[in-house]
């Protein structure tokens, strides 16, 4: 029987958390002040606002999840001060309710490999670490599982390496699900493992480069948040560690970094979905991946995958300072979202983080990229509002599909000047 249907057991007995009502605004402020105005609405704490994406500059969208007892006063305000808005999300448990119905498919069957493993399907953190298994009995020469750490909640951090073969040979990295909301990322994760196994003999550029490079893939980089998103709460991001002194719960482990730790676009409240947590590093999860970066040395690319808003970016995030290899890493971004397009005409905006969607510090491709990782990368993909994180399942392959295209761009740059 399915893992999802014990799940399941779990929710019918205690509970999602539901969001009847709520809805989902879109935002667009006209100037600096309507931007300053809108950060001064997010930081009321009674409206319980969570930030979709944020306010950054004039003529960008701001995506406000809203809940139902507060949308009175967030659209007076809003006209009060002739702030033009939309309602992208009318009922956000309509969606989330359509989402469970599809996962609790009377059709699924449990996959046997990881050929009739259902990559068109979300999937609970069991399944993804049994597929995982999978794929590493099915491949025993190409893939391994390696187990980096442990997450706060004592859940084990797995990294798959796909490997021809040596010992400290140059690197690429691809995380998956480090906001745990984001689930596309994590589904996208697991295709391209799938992926990276299905074309290695069969694909000229992909065994060009395993047969020279390592990739490691974490698909679930915050499986504490992930658990909790099936269990508790669907919109959950952060990680699961208490804050001492306060209520709320987690750290946002994309402002945990040692890169501008503490700095703007990051959030000392322990209640802010951005809080950057006490220090650089506590979180188990990110202080894992510094680790393994710091004791490998020899990675040549690192791509962390976020979702919504179509966006390949490079650092920085936390200053406007470009980096040194901005004219290279503008002009690759550029040609990675040109192939990505070229598939289902899915349109991306590229360029340095803080000048793309909003300044950021702590951030972990800032962090990366100082450690000597020349090509850094984060993406933001599939869709741009219409569901924000909550892309229907059958967008997870083409939105995979795309992204590869884009990420083999990416990784052929980096065995082409790996040396």
């Amino acid at each position: 029987m399915r893992l999802f249907l014990l799940t399941s057991l779990f929710v019918a007995i205690f509970g999602l958390k539901t969001f009847d009502g709520d809805q989902v605004l879109r935002i667009l402020a006209k100037d600096e002040v309507q931007i300053s105005l809108l950060q001064d609405l997010t930081q009321m704490e009674d409206l319980e606002l969570d930030i979709w994406r944020e306010a950054s500059q004039p003529a960008l969208p701001v995506d406000i999840h809203v809940p139902f007892h507060s949308i009175p006063m967030v659209k007076a305000f809003l006209e009060f001060h002739n702030i033009q808005y939309s309602i992208m999300i009318k009922d956000l448990q309509v969606i989330l309710d359509e989402e469970q119905r599809e996962m609790q498919s009377p059709h699924f069957t449990e996959p046997r490999s990881t050929d009739n493993y259902d990559y068109a399907m979300y999937h609970t953190l069991s399944e993804i670490y049994a597929f995982m298994d999978m794929l590493v009995a099915e491949n025993p020469t190409l893939v391994s599982k390696l187990q980096i750490g442990n997450s706060y909640e004592n859940r084990p951090l797995y990294v798959l390496k796909f490997s021809t073969g040596g010992s400290n040979r140059p690197g690429i990295w691809i995380d998956t699900g480090i906001h745990s909301r984001e689930w596309v990322t994590q589904a996208s994760g697991t295709w391209f493992a799938k992926k990276i196994v299905s074309d290695y003999g069969h694909d000229a550029t992909l065994t060009a480069i395993l047969n020279e490079m390592d990739i490691f893939l974490e698909i679930v980089t915050n499986p504490d948040g992930f658990y909790y998103t099936h269990t508790t709460n669907r919109m959950w991001r952060k990680t699961r560690k208490p804050s001492p002194g306060s209520t709320c719960v987690g750290v946002d482990p994309n402002r945990n970094w040692d890169a501008g730790f503490g700095g703007a676009g990051a959030s000392a409240n322990p209640c802010s979905e951005t809080y950057h947590g006490p220090k650089a590093n506590s979180e188990p999860e990110v202080k894992h991946i510094v680790d393994f970066v710091n004791s490998h040395r020899n990675l040549k690319a690192f791509v962390s995958i976020h979702s919504y808003s179509q966006m390949l970016m490079y650092p920085y995030g936390y200053t406007r300072t470009p980096v040194p290899d901005q004219l290279e890493l503008h002009e690759l971004a550029k040609k990675a979202i040109t192939k990505l397009a070229s598939l289902y005409g899915t349109s991306y905006r590229y360029g340095s983080i803080i000048n793309t969607i909003y300044q950021a510090s702590g951030g972990t491709i800032d962090w990366t990229y100082k450690q000597g990782i020349k090509y850094s990368y984060t993406f933001e993909l599939r869709d741009t509002g219409r569901y924000g994180f909550l892309l229907p399942a059958n967008q997870i392959i083409p939105t995979a599909e795309e992204t590869w295209i884009a990420l083999m761009v990416i990784m052929q740059q980096a065995k082409d000047n790996m040396y």
